[in-house]
């Protein structure tokens, strides 16, 4: 999203104003892949393109800035008209993944730079990538190399923060300058009920079909193991390992994990299934997805599956049915934080807060590529215009298409402040007045960071924590890199003789790390509302005293106010422990959240 380079003009240049709007949708593709090249060897024409063979790009690129398009569904669920997070954004796509060939495959650093090099070039202002890697130290890591250069050129950059949740510490992209996403449902649903005694079962599914009216038996995939087969492979449903005479007319219920939900389905139909439930783990417990199945199916929660096989178990033999799934809408509670949501703390630089912020990340339907089926695996032969699908790489575009909103309002904000007025807007209650959750517990900032996006509110901040290029490098300069090491980031640049505490970096959050005893920490803030006066509301973690001074500010218009924050350990925890601090004048409230690991 950005300027039109040179060699796109033409299209759309006689009606381009400043709020980057134009009648005709200007859309880009370039591709990268001499790394990939360089690892797999010298590839043929076919790999020559940007197109997308896969959705994902597809998918994601069409959620940030896609246009409204009426009609769209999977298999007619979810129908209505769907649009991108900033429909009239001019988009550019920047092909950087690539399939397996010769033993490699993925994204390589040497590719994810040429492309950043290549945005930058053609002056976008916003970057959305929803890729990932495992973590690495910045100087190591081509995301947080590209996306520095990117901000440095005043890029706003956008990244998922991974799937690998709900595990402490599995958060990437955790760089202070990138604006890591993390992954929430949002309140629409697909429920799927199981049928079966006096009882049902509400689950969730995308099936493409639907079974025919009657009532079916119901028999455990443990209870239909195949004579060659071992007992985990017919518990998890592994193609092959299930008994043909015993599941044939049957709905089977597989146990999550191991492989794909879809591929369970497609065991059971080759076995001679007609339907399938899917039951979660104690470790996925409440988390559950709908998929677009290749048979009539639905996925339960951990509890309501112990309930299913209690009752198979006291029951010699039970019938029921699955129902076709529906398109439900205000579905409570929402959002509610997705267990495959990778999770602080930031095991790179534990002194900042990562994720930043979380986002819709489940069941988003979004443009999709017809160059692949509708689940990608080798046996689906389905082709679809729209996707519904899930994770953090759904959940970074809506970021990112607010970013757009944000820049088009205010386009010489700098890419911290924009980050700042989503963070520090942001909810941490649900659609019922309530906390977050997860599917185990209330959710902390190491699930959603500052909270889920509200992008009204973003639009009229009240107050903002900005940071440049030089607050950046001194950062690095602060956790220790040597001159040559920042030289990586910026040639030249001499690090100050008194170097940052890492506590007084200007962060839109607070995350002190092994306090001891007491701590005094400053922050900035800029007025980018009306004069007006600010006082502080604070939310102490569990056994810390925090105290901040002045606790008033009183703001004429662009006036920037310094204030400092000490935190006092009254009592140690052994683990992290959670608050807030929140300025408000009474119609903006600037909410920050605090983390605080003592130290014994």
């Amino acid at each position: 999203m950005g300027d039109i380079p040179s060699e796109w003009k033409g299209i759309c240049q006689n009606d381009v104003d400043k709020s980057f709007t134009c009648n005709k949708k200007l859309i880009g593709a370039r591709y990268f892949n001499k790394g990939y090249q360089a690892r797999v060897g010298q590839l043929n024409s076919s790999y020559m393109t940007p197109r997308d063979e896969d959705g994902h790009g597809t998918h994601t690129l069409s959620t940030a800035g896609g246009a409204f398009v009426a009609n769209a569904s999977l298999f007619g669920h979810g129908s209505g008209t769907a649009k991108g997070g900033c429909p009239h954004a001019r988009v550019a796509s920047y092909k950087v993944c690539w399939p397996p060939v010769n033993g490699g495959g993925g994204c390589y650093d040497t590719d994810i730079l040429a492309a950043f090099d290549a945005a930058i070039s053609d002056s976008v202002h916003v970057l959305s990538v929803s890729l990932g890697s495992p973590l690495h130290d910045y100087l190591n890591d081509g995301i947080a190399i590209g996306s520095f250069h990117a901000v440095k050129n005043g890029i706003k950059v956008i990244c998922s923060a991974g799937n690998s949740g709900p595990e402490a510490g599995t958060v990437s992209n955790v760089a202070p300058w990138i604006f890591t996403v993390a992954a929430s449902t949002m309140d629409r649903e697909f429920p799927a009920y199981l049928y079966f005694g006096d009882r049902n079962l509400k689950g969730q599914s995308l099936s493409s079909t639907s079974l025919t009216q009657g009532k079916y038996p119901i028999i455990s995939s443990t209870d239909a193991q195949a004579a060659n087969s071992t007992a985990l492979d017919a518990q998890v449903c592994i193609p092959g390992s299930l008994d043909s005479t015993k599941v044939n007319g049957s709905i089977v219920i597989c146990t999550s994990g191991t492989i794909a939900r879809v591929e369970k389905g497609e065991a059971v139909l080759q076995a001679g299934g007609v339907s399938m439930v899917i039951i979660n783990t104690a470790r996925s417990d409440n988390m559950i997805i709908p998929d677009a199945h290749v048979l009539p199916a639905t996925h339960l929660t951990y509890s309501d599956g112990q309930t299913l096989l209690s009752y198979l178990k006291t029951n010699s033999k039970v019938l029921g049915y699955v129902t076709k799934p529906e398109t439900v809408l205000y579905a409570k509670p929402a959002p509610f934080m997705a267990s495959f949501s990778s999770r602080g703390p930031n095991t790179i630089t534990p002194g900042i807060l990562k994720p930043d912020i979380t986002a819709p990340g489940v069941s988003v339907i979004a443009a999709y590529s017809e160059a692949t089926s509708a689940t990608g695996l080798y046996f689906d032969e389905r082709h679809v215009k729209f996707n519904i699908i899930s994770g953090t790489s759904m959940a970074c575009p809506h970021t990112s298409g607010i970013v757009g909103l944000l820049h088009s309002l205010y386009p010489e904000w700098s890419p911290a402040a924009i980050r700042s007025a989503i963070m520090t807007t942001a909810s941490v209650t649900d659609n019922k007045g309530e906390k977050i959750l997860t599917s185990t517990s209330t959710a902390t900032p190491f699930s959603y960071g500052s909270g889920h996006v509200n992008p009204n509110t973003a639009a009229d901040p009240g107050l903002i924590y900005d940071l440049n290029t030089t607050d950046y490098l001194n950062f690095l300069c602060s956790i220790g890199y040597t001159a040559r090491q920042v030289a990586s980031f910026q040639q030249g640049y001499q690090c100050p003789s008194q170097r940052l505490r890492i506590y007084d970096f200007n962060y839109p959050s607070f995350t002190i790390y092994n306090l001891t005893s007491s701590v005094t920490i400053s922050r900035t803030v800029k007025n980018v509302g009306p004069p007006s006066i600010y006082t502080v509301k604070i939310e102490e973690p569990s056994g810390i005293s925090v105290e901040v001074e002045p606790s008033s500010l009183k703001f004429d218009a662009s006036e920037e106010k310094k204030f400092n924050v000490t935190f006092t350990v009254t009592y140690p925890s052994s683990d992290y422990v959670f608050g807030s601090i929140t300025w408000s004048d009474g119609m903006h409230f600037v909410r920050s959240p605090v983390v605080v690991l003592t130290s014994s």
